[in-house]
């Protein structure tokens, strides 16, 4: 990180921590209250939490990637979530989830080098007569297969 943007991070940090006492039953706030403000959990900003609250850094990160509510790299442009509840499971979700991880050649839970797409997969979207269904940004794409997976990024694509 630049010079720059770690003075800023450092800055806004101060002004997040500055409501918060330095009890390490506040890491989960802390940690909320950072993701808030970022949309996940930049590295420093995890260093910036041990370092207020005199713990280890190890100690933070542990927390954030126990719950998977937290992100640790930033959301894509487009924010692509699978829907893993019992219907769209059962449907094929896995099957689903496989093809968009091969079509934008990264992991659930990652974000493309060009930061257009993020992949990740949730509990339930509502939606369990459409199973499965993929989400793309707001869009609800429902009855997935693989094939119409791949089909269903086309549009996303031509906007970057």
């Amino acid at each position: 990180m630049q010079a720059k943007q770690e003075d800023q991070l450092t800055e806004r940090l101060i002004q997040l921590f500055s409501s918060y006492s330095r009890d390490r039953r506040n890491v989960i706030a802390l940690l909320q209250a950072v993701q808030k403000e970022f949309s996940y959990l930049p590295k420093e900003a995890m260093q910036g939490i041990a370092h207020f609250l005199d713990v280890p850094e190890v100690e933070v990160y542990g927390v954030a990637t126990f719950y998977n509510q937290f992100r640790l790299a930033p959301l894509g442009k487009h924010h692509v979530r699978v829907c893993m509840g019992t219907a769209c499971h059962l449907a094929g979700g896995k099957l689903v989830s496989e093809a968009l991880e091969r079509q934008l050649d990264i992991k659930v839970g990652e974000t493309t080098q060009n930061k257009e797409f993020s992949l990740e997969r949730v509990a339930c979207v509502g939606c369990c007569m459409l199973a499965p269904v993929v989400l793309i940004g707001e869009d609800v794409h429902p009855k997935m297969t693989p094939f119409k997976a791949e089909e269903a990024l086309i549009p996303y694509r031509h906007e970057a």
